[in-house]
């Protein structure tokens, strides 16, 4: 059998990790099913990897770079801030509901990743990434649209994000198709109005 190097095997690896959690779950991703996954020896994954911890952060980090992907590609070019934000919001939205097993993944890992040392660097830089991404975009598109941001643009994409990421799960683990369908738009409505300055945060009663 042709020798095929650690660099080559490395997304070869990712992907079997990926597919076998994706099909049967976090708990399933032994390095030993991972490794009949691809058909390869045991060995071959702690070669290339390691630890199970370091394969594991190369899966988040590989899920983050493509939900990054999803997130540049949903953004549309040459519409105003609000249209920009609404656009943006439905079509991450289509992309939960023709990926539900990729996001569920991911959520599942970084659940995963609070109580697992080796990979809390990982969970770390998946939101710091996808929070920056958001960021710009959200500043690009004001400057483009010659929009003025009534609050910092990171704190808008937090926001979005926040609510984003509840909806997500809501999707995932209790769906109710017509709530979170006004979720939705309630997202939408509350995070222009936030970026707008439209948002009274004066009128939340104090706890």
């Amino acid at each position: 059998m042709a020798h095929v190097s650690a660099a080559e095997r490395r997304p070869q690896l990712i992907t079997a990790a990926i597919a076998l959690m994706t099909r049967e779950g976090v708990a399933a991703g032994s390095t030993r099913a991972i490794a009949a996954e691809l058909g390869v020896a045991q060995a071959t994954v702690h070669y290339t990897f390691g630890t199970k911890e370091d394969l594991y952060r190369a899966v988040m980090e590989q899920l983050t770079g493509d939900l990054i992907a999803q997130v540049e590609r949903a953004a549309p070019r040459g519409t105003g801030f609000e249209a920009t934000i609404a656009s943006m919001a439905e079509a991450l939205w289509r992309t939960v509901e023709e990926e539900k097993s990729g996001y569920r993944l991911l959520m599942e890992l970084a659940l995963l990743a609070l109580r697992t040392p080796g990979l809390s660097e990982a969970r770390t830089a998946h939101y710091r990434q996808v929070n920056e991404v958001t960021e710009r975009i959200f500043t690009e598109t004001a400057s483009r649209a010659g929009y003025t941001l009534a609050q910092p643009a990171g704190l808008v994409a937090r926001f979005f994000l926040s609510g984003f990421d509840g909806l997500t799960m809501q999707r995932l683990y209790a769906p109710q198709e017509p709530v979170e369908q006004t979720g939705l738009r309630a997202l939408i409505a509350a995070t222009i109005a936030l970026a707008g300055g439209r948002l009274d945060l004066g009128d939340v009663p104090a706890g």
